[in-house]
């Protein structure tokens, strides 16, 4: 999964490649001659006493030696931008990926392990491909190089190198093999980390409420020892492969000079050579060290790069049409045929053949017990999901077919949970009409029953507004959410029981105002408050998934008696009539 990653998404930098490939090859190159250069130097200048020699051959090595920094140099500046292009080119997949999810999508995967696959898991595959490019394009060149070079000096004491060579492999693999299972764990344990942090900040005002401090601490406590645990385990591992590869190193040099030292009393060896042939086993374990390195680090990319394709290859349930409709008649009709939802499964529906007819200049009102339905009927139509049985219909076309930008000027949402983005008054309320004057967002804001409390703002429109809007009540981002959608002007309002945190007062005139603002256009409402929907041209009664009763407000409660259940929950006899 790795390799198929790394492969498609450096298929764009075949150039940049290719020049450190080569720069790489001169760099380690330079490397492995110097070796031979020291040792004529010690066997033809230094023990025949010729210092021309000696000056001579040691200007050509500090020549070689500032060809393998300049190439180094080059090799590292397009080993690190390389590394970087592919991690923004992953952030951006992921991130193009997951905004084309559905609602149903987003819960599979959960908010923060999205956010930790965006993050972490790319930093993780881009460091491997950093390291590759710096370290493991030249470690098989130097190996390979030194091996030869080494059987070129004297192939008697090259055996040293066959010995620990296979030892050194045998060693990485054994604990590599233990790492990957380790890596994985310690991905799935940030996930939960992430969860629990993000819960508890998101739900610092619920745990204050409810003195759960030491719950909460106790919670963390575990999830981040449980992740602490891995995390030590595979230290451990990390720690043990050093000494290993080290310990290895050390008695291969100690035979090499012992060996050496009776090859050179034999006369079949001179010094200079037993000092490149040091040397180069120096290289040779350097390279399998660098290797080893990353080793250590592939499993954890392994693993990231496995969960980063499943977030890329898993596709949508809201698909784009191939040939979308870019032009309606706009007017704002609304139909839903026998629409049903059913969750991947699940043994019961959501909804079920549901029928609706919603005009422009009407208002039609859905209620019903709590999850019967409504909050998942009214996403079906801007495609938050689709539906998976029936038609959703807008000015006679099927949404599913409509261009998503057509679909989002004709339908605008304001959802039962409002979210806010960080910045100002103004920023927020023309996230749908990025063109709207300031006049036109007052006039939302006034529609809206929030002119005067922005009014009251330091910086009015330019006031801030924090992440997710935690500087305002819930009434204030419902009544910002409700004008972000004023400004949008669309043909068809959708409301997801956008009034349930707004005093009757400011509910009563808020419903007036809007009256007036949405006269021609179609209003769905969907409320579990009856007085916001008693008014309504057409009530739609939702029970368990089903319509189970449409009409006006009286006719309802004369003759059906889930509509009237509901009513009677909430008013009195006199007040329901």
């Amino acid at each position: 999964m790795l390799i198929r990653l790394l492969r498609t998404c450096l298929r764009p930098y075949k150039k940049p490649i290719a020049w450190l490939v080569a720069l790489q090859f001169l760099q380690t190159c330079a490397t492995l001659y110097l070796p031979t250069l020291n040792a004529d130097i010690i066997d033809q200048g230094v023990v025949n006493g010729d210092t021309g020699y000696i000056l001579s051959y040691g200007a050509l090595m500090i020549g070689i030696s500032l060809v393998q920094v300049v190439c180094n140099i080059g090799a590292v500046y397009y080993g690190a931008r390389t590394a970087a292009a592919l991690g923004r080119d992953l952030r951006g997949a992921v991130f193009d990926r997951v905004q084309s999810f559905s609602a149903r999508e987003v819960a599979r995967f959960g908010a923060p392990s999205l956010i930790t696959r965006t993050t972490n898991d790319v930093q993780q595959v881009q460091m491997l491909a950093l390291m590759t490019f710096t370290l493991m394009v030249s470690a098989p060149i130097m190996c390979v190089g030194g091996v030869v070079l080494a059987l070129g000096l004297d192939v008697p004491l090259s055996g040293v190198l066959v010995a620990v060579v296979p030892v050194l492999g045998i060693c990485v693999t054994l604990i590599v093999r233990r790492l990957r299972p380790l890596f994985r764990a310690m991905q799935v344990r940030l996930d939960t980390v992430n969860r629990v942090l993000r819960e508890q900040i998101t739900g610092n005002r619920v745990i204050r409420a409810f003195v759960r401090d030491a719950y909460e601490e106790k919670r963390f406590r575990k999830a981040n020892g449980e992740l602490t645990e891995v995390a030590v385990g595979t230290g451990n591992l990390l720690a043990l492969m050093f000494p290993v590869v080290m310990t290895t190193v050390n008695l291969s040099s100690i035979a090499v000079v012992w060996f050496g030292a009776h090859r050179i009393d034999s006369g079949g060896m001179q010094i200079g050579d037993l000092t490149a042939f040091l040397a180069y086993l120096m290289q040779i374990v350097m390279s399998v060290m660098m290797a080893t390195f990353m080793f250590m680090m592939v499993p954890r990319a392994e693993v990231c790069a496995e969960r980063i394709m499943e977030v890329l290859e898993t596709e949508s349930s809201v698909v784009p049409p191939l040939a979308p409709v870019t032009e309606l008649r706009r007017h704002g009709l609304l139909e839903i045929r026998g629409a049903g939802f059913r969750y991947p499964g699940a043994e019961e529906p959501v909804l079920r053949n549901v029928e609706l007819v919603a005009r422009p200049g009407e208002t039609t009102a859905v209620i019903g017990s709590t999850g019967s339905g409504k909050s998942t009927l009214l996403g079906l139509i801007p495609r938050l999901f689709d539906a998976t049985e029936g038609e959703v219909l807008v000015d006679g076309t099927d949404v599913r077919n409509l261009d998503q930008k057509v679909l989002a000027k004709t339908v605008g949402l304001v959802p039962q949970k409002p979210y806010l983005f960080a910045g100002t008054v103004a920023t927020n309320l023309r996230y749908g009409n990025p063109d709207a004057t300031d006049e036109e967002l007052w006039h939302a804001l006034e529609v809206a029953q929030a002119k005067p409390f922005v009014e009251r703002l330091e910086g009015g429109l330019d006031a801030p507004i924090a992440q997710g809007g935690t500087n305002v009540s819930g009434g204030q981002r419902q009544r910002l959410a409700i004008a972000r959608t004023l400004v949008q002007r669309p043909e068809i309002y959708l409301f997801d029981d956008s009034f349930s945190a707004l005093d009757y007062a400011t509910d009563a005139a808020l419903r007036a105002a809007l009256a007036q603002e949405t006269a021609e256009a179609t209003v769905v409402i969907v409320a579990q408050r009856v007085s916001t929907i008693r008014d309504a041209d057409r009530i739609v009664v939702l029970d368990e998934g089903r319509v189970v009763g449409t009409g006006r407000h009286h006719e309802l409660m004369a003759d059906n008696d889930t509509y009237r259940e509901i009513v009677l929950s909430q008013l009195t006899e006199a007040e329901a009539a």
